[in-house]
């Protein structure tokens, strides 16, 4: 295999010291087990040591620290597997990486139950539970959430005279109206290789009830529906979106800068935002003088309708801790239970604006915990209580593609060939039309299933 990445504190490893640092079959035998994370930036690397350190002094079991990098993880999963490195525990892992490791059945399926009663079924958010579940069990311990968002200039909506940008039909004309040769009217990924493309799609389609496969298990990306997401999307991006093959990093710095009107992005962004992150400053002309004007002056919309929708729609990210079938169980079932339960809150504190609560129990407190990196301030000092409330609330609601219909294993699937975003980047680039793109995706994702078994 190529070299691929596993973002450690220190910098990048090649494949085998990655898998070298795994530990591999002795990694017990020392009293230590191995743990990955895809919290792998330095800050969080940082906060999760000390977690770690505190797991250490309460149970005498060591624990060695991988960040993994979420682009790189599959890459790497297989790679270990294949080396029987695989680590214990597998922390921050999203729903399509929960259900590429059971379609690799890479999983233990009987810890997640057995933690998820002892702390008390009743404090886990239902919507959590159920989005790591299938055949009745638990695949994994949902642990907190990142709500996907539209984030809009209250300033120039309001001087345009413009509603929240909260209907296909709303942002469409708001981007139209907004554009120009100095501002775009949005800022929208469309690189073909980047999950988040993939991310920021599936909230837009969601919205108008296109939906990956239906009950029965049908391939359903080219239905009116997702035709109808395919040419919303792909016309954003070509007539108002600024120039480029953008991406995670390029959409944000087209907002920060003040480059465009609107994007679409992760709760993630809600410290940056606020100027609390040296490495990722707001950077628009009055940003210079005061770093929260653009944060007072950014309008939020959660959840998106379009028009053949009944009903509004958010996409969002449950994550959760897994335990591989090759771990240390004793060892890595305390583990998952500390950090769900003794170490939470301090969980959950490192970047809490990304972070949502799925379990009961820390209330109001989540709004007040500091949130940034470079400077600390609790969101509820910087956003209206209307916007944290319904980012509190936000995973009772997310939806997502397959999941819900019983075929998460094809969800993870996809995510080492991401057909969606190659599809989207060629209709954007004029190489297909919306109804080709839409039919390229569906015939792409049926040759996956074909290589699963579900």
């Amino acid at each position: 295999m190529p070299k691929v990445t596993a973002l450690l504190a220190a910098g990048a490893l090649t494949l085998s010291a990655a898998l070298a640092a795994c530990g591999g079959a002795d990694r017990a035998a020392d009293g230590t087990i191995t743990v990955w994370t895809q919290e792998s930036l330095p800050d969080r690397m940082a906060a999760q040591r000390a977690l770690a350190a505190g797991f250490t002094r309460e149970t005498g079991i060591g624990v060695e620290l991988v960040g993994v990098a979420e682009d790189q993880f599959s890459q790497v999963v297989t790679a270990a597997a294949a080396a029987g490195e695989l680590p214990d525990v597998i922390g921050a892992l999203p729903l399509a990486s929960v259900r590429e490791l059971e379609a690799a059945d890479l999983l233990d399926k009987e810890i997640p139950g057995r933690v998820v009663d002892r702390l008390g079924r009743g404090t886990f958010l239902p919507r959590a539970l159920e989005l790591d579940s299938a055949g009745g069990r638990l695949l994994a311990v949902p642990s907190d959430g990142w709500a996907q968002l539209i984030l809009y200039r209250k300033d120039l909506f309001e001087q345009a005279g413009l509603p929240p940008p909260d209907t296909y039909e709303r942002l469409e004309t708001a981007a139209a109206r907004l554009h120009s040769r100095e501002v775009a009217g949005i800022a929208a990924a469309i690189a073909p290789q980047d999950s988040f493309t993939a991310q920021s799609f599936e909230h837009v389609a969601l919205a108008n009830d296109c939906q990956l496969v239906d009950n029965s298990g049908n391939i359903t990306l080219n239905s009116p529906q997702c035709v109808r997401a395919f040419d919303f999307y792909t016309r954003l991006v070509k007539k108002y979106s600024v120039p480029g093959k953008q991406d995670v990093d390029s959409t944000r710095a087209g907002y920060f800068s003040g480059r465009a009107a609107m994007t679409i992005w992760s709760s993630f962004i809600l410290d940056e935002l606020a100027g609390l992150r040296g490495d990722a400053l707001p950077s628009c002309p009055r940003c210079r003088a005061d770093r929260e004007w653009l944060a007072r002056n950014t309008g939020v919309v959660t959840a998106l309708k379009g028009p053949d929708a009944r009903g509004p729609a958010q996409y969002g990210e449950i994550v959760s801790w897994a335990v591989t079938y090759e771990a240390d169980k004793p060892a890595a079932e305390k583990f998952v239970t500390y950090m769900m339960g003794a170490g939470y809150e301090r969980w959950i504190g490192m970047a809490p604006e990304g972070k949502v609560p799925v379990r009961t129990g820390l209330g109001d407190r989540w709004a007040g915990l500091p949130a940034g990196v470079d400077a600390k301030k609790p969101l509820a000092e910087v956003y209206p209580a209307s916007l944290l409330d319904a980012l509190r609330g936000s995973p009772e609601a997310f939806a997502r593609w397959g999941i819900p219909q019983g075929h998460g294993r094809l969800v993870g699937a996809t995510m080492g060939e991401l057909p969606v975003p190659k599809a989207l980047s060629a209709v954007a680039d004029g190489s297909l039309t919306p109804a080709a793109g839409a039919a390229r995706a569906a015939a792409d994702v049926e040759t996956i299933r074909r290589g699963i078994r579900e």
